[in-house]
């Protein structure tokens, strides 16, 4: 419907719940009413945009635009030529996901623009108000006044309506393996905050006001908002700075070398900018809307794209019991130690193995800026490939490649072609791709378009050989494992491996914001499941832990959503434990439907979530350095059947600090009626696998 200033066609629009005032005001309400969108355009052409929650305003008026560096003008009076709205109601189904269909039901309006100081140049702003937030995006359709361009800034802010607490990583253009800082807006400090991190090996911080999203907020009235992007595509990161006087976030996008930010050409249009708001944590963590503001998959036959369950020839490199280059005596991708990692996989159900450092390179490849390092192609000497792929075969697991660019990404793109196909010639369809260090070509950051575009190359290309991807150091996702679903995980956050990390490591409270913040945008690779707490193993002197209970690590393989679960231990450990390691091999990495229980963004999360094409469910609690007890409500299952519950808990005195392999097993029968109290350790958690027996009162 397209709506003119014209009185006619004004009452036909608000038949479909959206107003035009005579002051060019729009008002559009989602379907359940809760959302309100209004957007304006005052007398100066400044188009603004207000979103209240319930009544209550979420964001104030808040300004769009752009500056452009070609041609050089600032565009952001615009007049109003038309004003289009529509509503979509469908149903999709994800490759693998969370939940077996997803509900994609929204109201569109579109502003089209034109620039007031003459230039000609016009841009639609297009919105989407959801039941549970909104989204908006720039489009600049195919025009006599404007081709190609290059974007200097983009002026999309969100004017904030008070102080909120704010979960929170500091604004940097190569890193976001920091930890999550809770304070008041107006305590933010990305600098303070940097500082405090020396593990993480590169750096490139811009102010002290910067924050990166996605961004949780909680206001005082209980409200939770999140703010990100969707379909990030051929354009920069936006990260955001902080104008504490008025409480105002503004859109920072990532500069490339020359300080541009995009190299465009129309048509074109911009990543969405989401705002998810929700009075409940629960309903914030169930959002789908980042997803529905992606395309649909563009691989139409994705039956070859298959989550997994895999093990990793790479923590003991972390701890010191072996090393990724050969030099040293202490290789750890020989081919008698793989060979010992598949048949472990083998035994135990597990559909890969992950190996690192079997590749020539690794004796020099951090830190130097050097353009040439790995082939991708080349085994060391003591690793036989071909052997040990034939090997895996014939176990029933498959091989999974590691590609560590160590940032030279112009050296990975001249080697991609050849080295997918010496993975599809060894059998090998996943690759884990890393970028650790300073990006080449020199100049550019990991969260810049050029880096963007990189990522989109690599999914694009392993597609074309159907392999599927979990990268590291990348850019963190905003939904389009939608469209490219062979892009199974990333990391694109602080993961287990700082476990390690001498000086500030993880907290327990990580695992209880990343699903409101790095989560939103996507699946994260993070490698849980650690039996072995004090990380001296193999080398006596050091001083670095786990802060968590062993119950914790079964319950991050349901709180922690990834259909590409890495169980992070080393194979020895999980021996010593069985009973506990059962829970692993049983817990599934694809599902049917998730339910958030009950969550409190930096306290605990509880979730539960149903097999893929099983009747059989699987639970998790996590909890930060307190101890807490948790409500199972299990209301969810199936009427009429018992279930068999194994309940995997921190024991009585458990405790991360002093007591943390001290768990319990417990079984019961529980119904859709059943409710389970269970107390959760400092730094712990409890897993449940549920299987559902006979129909109460008939026998199997």
């Amino acid at each position: 419907m397209r709506i003119l200033k014209h009185p006619i066609l004004l009452i036909v629009a608000m038949a479909i719940a959206v107003s035009v005032t005579a002051q060019e005001k729009t008002v559009m309400h989602s379907k359940n009413s809760a959302i309100s969108l209004v957007v304006q355009n005052n007398e100066a052409g400044n188009v603004q945009y207000s979103i209240t929650y319930n009544g209550e305003p979420v964001i104030l008026p808040s300004g769009t635009g752009f500056v452009f560096n070609k041609p050089s003008l600032r565009l952001d009076s615009f007049e109003t030529i038309g004003i289009d709205s529509s509503a979509n109601d469908e149903t999709w189904e994800p490759v693998w996901g969370e939940v077996k269909s997803i509900r994609n039901s929204y109201k569109e309006l579109t502003y089209a623009m034109a620039d007031k100081k003459g230039s000609g140049i016009r841009v639609n702003l297009i919105f989407r108000v959801f039941d549970d937030g909104v989204g908006f995006r720039y489009e600049f359709p195919q025009q006599e006044k404007l081709g190609h361009f290059i974007i200097g800034d983009e002026l999309t802010g969100f004017q904030l309506t008070a102080d909120h607490t704010a979960f929170w990583i500091p604004g940097d253009y190569d890193s976001n393996e920091y930890l999550y800082n809770t304070t008041r807006l107006s305590a933010v400090d990305a600098t303070k905050a940097a500082a405090k991190e020396p593990d993480i090996a590169l750096k490139s911080l811009y102010g002290p006001d910067a924050v990166q999203t996605p961004l949780l907020l909680k206001t005082d009235k209980g409200i939770y908002i999140n703010i990100h992007e969707a379909a990030l595509v051929n354009y920069p990161v936006m990260q955001l700075n902080l104008d504490k006087a008025h409480l105002l976030l503004s859109s920072h996008l990532v500069p490339d070398a020359a300080g541009n930010k995009a190299y465009l050409q129309t048509p074109f249009k911009t990543p969405w900018r989401t705002i998810i708001v929700s009075n409940k944590a629960t309903d914030l963590l169930a959002s789908k809307m980042i997803l529905n503001l992606n395309e649909p998959s563009v691989i139409s036959d994705p039956s070859w794209i298959k989550p997994q369950k895999f093990i990793g020839m790479w923590w003991e490199m972390h701890v010191g019991k072996a090393t990724w280059p050969k030099a040293g005596g202490k290789h750890g991708a020989n081919t008698g130690n793989v060979m010992k990692y598949i048949d472990f996989a083998a035994a135990n159900g597990f559909d890969g193995v992950l190996v690192e450092g079997w590749n020539e390179g690794w004796e020099d490849w951090f830190g130097n800026w050097k353009e040439n390092v790995f082939d991708f192609v080349t085994p060391y000497p003591d690793y036989n490939i071909d052997s040990l792929s034939a090997y895996a075969k014939k176990k029933g697991v498959r091989l999974i490649m590691h590609h560590e660019t160590s940032g030279s990404v112009t050296n990975y793109e001249r080697h991609m072609d050849t080295a997918y196909r010496f993975m599809l010639e060894h059998g090998i369809n996943t690759v884990k791709t890393g970028y650790v260090g300073r990006i080449i070509p020199r100049g550019e950051y990991h969260d810049g378009q050029w880096m963007v575009n990189h990522f989109q190359r690599v999914t694009d290309k392993t597609a074309h050989y159907k392999i599927m991807v979990d990268s590291h150091e990348s850019v963190r996702p905003t939904g389009l494992h939608r469209t490219y679903p062979n892009w199974l995980a990333s990391e694109a956050a602080r993961g287990n491996e700082f476990n390690n990390a001498p000086a500030l490591g993880l907290r327990p409270e990580h695992e209880t914001i990343l699903p409101f913040t790095r989560l939103m945008g996507g699946p994260m690779d993070y490698t849980p499941g650690y039996f072995h707490f004090q990380l001296n193993q193999f080398d006596s002197t050091r001083k670095t832990r786990i802060r968590t209970t062993l119950a914790k690590q079964l319950a991050l393989f349901v709180t922690m959503y990834s259909p590409l679960q890495m169980a992070g231990d080393l194979p020895e450990n999980y021996e010593q434990f069985p009973d506990a390691f059962q829970f692993i091999k049983d817990v599934p990495v694809d599902w049917d439907d998730t339910k958030i229980l009950s969550a409190e963004p930096g306290d605990y999360v509880v979730i539960a979530r149903k097999a893929k094409g099983r009747a059989d469910w699987f639970a998790g609690a996590v909890t930060d350095e307190n101890s807490r007890s948790v409500e199972f409500d299990f209301n969810f299952l199936d009427p009429g059947y018992n279930y068999q519950a194994i309940i995997y808990k921190d024991a009585e005195n458990a405790n991360w600090e002093t007591n943390p392999a001290a768990y319990a097993i417990e079984k019961k029968t529980v119904t859709n009626k059943t409710k389970l109290s269970v107390k959760l350790a400092k730094g712990g958690g409890a897993a449940i696998a549920l299987t559902r027996l006979a129909s109460q009162g008939k026998r199997r």
